[in-house]
């Protein structure tokens, strides 16, 4: 069964101009059909189509289950964005199916690409989540510069999440620093935090800066990993870890 997304579903029993056209100019669904429903926030709902007008689909609520995480932390993953954006789109997609619940695109001393669009990420955010039926859709942040990110982490800053919790913070690199692996560091139920960083990695500064406000730095296996391949290597460990 195909997914819609439903945000204001609590106020409005309507799919948007665009659903309403997939569900019944694309899939042909009729007055009567059944469809499945979510918030992105966790809850599905079954319903059944009561008017299919293709700008604005009514339905009315037949049941809703909140669904479980398919983990019990929050994972987060700020990473540089590629200079290639092809692969950066691939591994937001590929870390919305495996479970991310936050992702802040990072700005850092040697990035190669310096301005994002927001707007096409959560679209395929989106669309990714509907293809693997996930009720989660992560949030994304904008374009984030590294100081910044160290000022909003940084020891003394705090959050409610944070407070409750904790927030273990991880930044991979591949210098021949002192290190552990990401999978032997993480520890099971804490939140998580991981920095990854642009082609060129991060600057020595930025490590050192990193580590002096708290963050643990690790490394992804011994390969040398692409940056769109180590967001999702990060997220799958962390996310396995904590199934």
């Amino acid at each position: 069964m195909y997914l819609f997304y439903t945000p204001d579903i609590e106020t409005s029993h309507f799919l948007n101009e665009e659903e309403s056209a997939h569900c019944v100019r694309v899939l042909r669904y009729d007055r009567g059909d059944e469809i499945l429903l979510t918030d992105g926030r966790g809850t599905t709902y079954h319903a059944r189509i009561t008017n299919p007008h293709p700008r604005h689909c009514e339905f009315e609520v037949l049941s809703h289950e909140k669904q479980e995480k398919t983990h019990n932390i929050y994972l987060h993953v700020a990473i540089a964005p590629t200079k290639n954006i092809e692969r950066l789109e691939w591994m937001v997609e590929k870390c919305t199916e495996i479970g991310v619940d936050e992702i802040t695109p990072l700005l850092c001393r040697f990035s190669e690409r310096k301005n994002l669009r927001n707007d096409r990420l959560e679209k395929i955010i989106l669309s990714a989540a509907k293809q693997s039926l996930t009720p989660y859709l992560p949030k994304l942040n904008e374009l984030t510069d590294f100081a910044t990110l160290m000022e909003m982490y940084g020891k003394e800053a705090k959050g409610e999440r944070r407070e409750a919790r904790g927030l273990d913070k991880y930044i991979a690199h591949c210098y021949k620093d002192e290190k552990r692996e990401l999978k032997d560091a993480l520890q099971k139920g804490k939140d998580v935090l991981i920095l990854i960083g642009p082609e060129g990695d991060f600057s020595e500064q930025e490590v050192e800066l990193a580590i002096a406000k708290g963050f643990v730095p690790v490394g992804l296996g011994r390969s040398r990993l692409r940056t769109e391949t180590a967001g999702v290597v990060a997220c799958h460990t962390a996310v396995l870890l904590n199934e």
